[in-house]
């Protein structure tokens, strides 16, 4: 799936976490900010949620908060969001792919 360009991988964590790591290419979308930017009506609106073509998949820490986060998504209408059951500790236990906060910034440039 990984390879999929419709996949969104969206880490929900906090940006303290980050330090940690992150799943490669995916995305920094805080728990604390999700609604505001897939709601259209939010002045904190980000188009690309809003891409019924795409899928979501989130994950937090141990797969709570994006479980509830998905649920909540899913309650205001997306119907094109999951959710990592474990979160990203059970990324890592399975060997997925994993970049550290320098090599993500080493790619942007």
């Amino acid at each position: 799936m990984l390879d999929d360009p419709k996949l969104h991988i969206v880490d929900i964590r906090d940006v303290r976490e980050l330090k940690e790591g992150t799943v490669t290419g995916s995305t920094h979308a805080p728990r604390c900010m999700l609604e505001f930017w897939v709601d259209p009506q939010s002045p904190y609106y980000k188009p690309m949620w809003g891409d019924e073509s795409r899928e979501f998949v989130l994950f937090c820490g141990a797969g709570w908060r994006s479980a509830l986060a998905a649920k909540t998504l899913q309650d205001m209408g997306m119907t094109n969001v999951a959710h990592i059951e474990g979160g990203y500790a059970e990324w890592v236990k399975h060997g997925g792919p994993v970049e550290t906060p320098e090599q993500r910034k080493a790619k942007k440039g």
